[in-house]
């Protein structure tokens, strides 16, 4: 059984190595494809950050359908941040076993705008021209948006193991969904094909909060398939890359394993 990860924004496949060695163990296929141009490491991110510009949502999202037609059967699909929201896109599409989509970026109709989520994207959205270019974060903004909810050690070894460029593209298209009915940052909820899915949220992330969690649930919940949500006390965005990983890699192998 395929097991499909795919990572968010600031972060690359590296970033899943210890939940693919998990789910591995658990019997499952993992796979942690690329973003379109992906570099190879933090290093070579880092030193080559236009690779990552100008990527949208729509250009991901069909680059994963891709990969995953290409499978025999249908993956379990597990994302986190944007990586989440493209999770359940896919599932949307009807190509997902099952799907955990963890602290997952908005789509159209999720309304919510929390303070900590407009300060977290203030890096990219605070300049226009920013839509076009990769976008690094300096350890403070690290700091804020995904590390906020550990020590200052571990925060600065986060920082120094994963942080790379991101494209602004899709942060732009997310704040504007509500008030464009053509955005690609839109889920199609009500697919029956659209098969299980668990939302995760870290209790304490300042870039996706709980208010925008609760609402992509409220909208998922319609879906005839199971819909599920699950909070994580302390956490952050880190929480698949920081030290407490395996707790939240074992909530979403103990979804998928129910189903798959």
């Amino acid at each position: 059984m395929p097991a499909v990860f795919i990572h968010g924004l600031w972060l690359l496949p590296s970033s899943w190595d210890r939940w693919a060695a998990l789910f591995e163990e658990a019997g499952y296929t993992a796979l942690t494809p690329r973003w379109p141009d992906d570099p190879d490491s933090v290093a070579e991110a880092n030193a080559n950050p236009d690779a990552f510009a100008g990527k949208t949502i729509g250009q991901v999202a069909d680059h994963f359908s891709t990969v995953i037609a290409q499978l025999e059967r249908k993956p379990a699909v597990i994302g986190h941040s944007f990586g989440g929201l493209l999770a359940q896109i896919i599932a949307g599409r009807g190509l997902a076993a099952a799907s955990v989509a963890i602290d997952a970026a908005p789509f159209r109709g999720v309304l919510p705008l929390p303070i900590s989520s407009l300060k977290s994207a203030k890096p990219v959205l605070g300049n226009p021209l920013n839509r076009h270019r990769a976008v690094p974060l300096t350890y403070d903004q690290f700091r804020f948006g995904f590390a906020n909810a550990v020590e200052e050690d571990e925060a600065k070894a986060l920082y120094d193991q994963f942080a790379v460029p991101a494209p602004g593209a899709p942060l732009f298209q997310a704040a504007t969904a509500n008030l464009n009915p053509w955005t690609e940052a839109k889920v199609d909820t009500e697919n029956p094909e659209r098969g299980p899915l668990l939302l995760i949220s870290g209790e304490t992330d300042n870039t996706v909060p709980w208010a925008i969690v609760h609402a992509s649930f409220e909208k998922q919940k319609r879906n005839p398939g199971v819909t599920e949500v699950v909070q994580i006390p302390n956490r952050g965005h880190a929480l698949t890359i920081d030290s407490g990983w395996r707790e939240v890699a074992t909530t979403a192998l103990e979804f998928i394993k129910r189903f798959t």
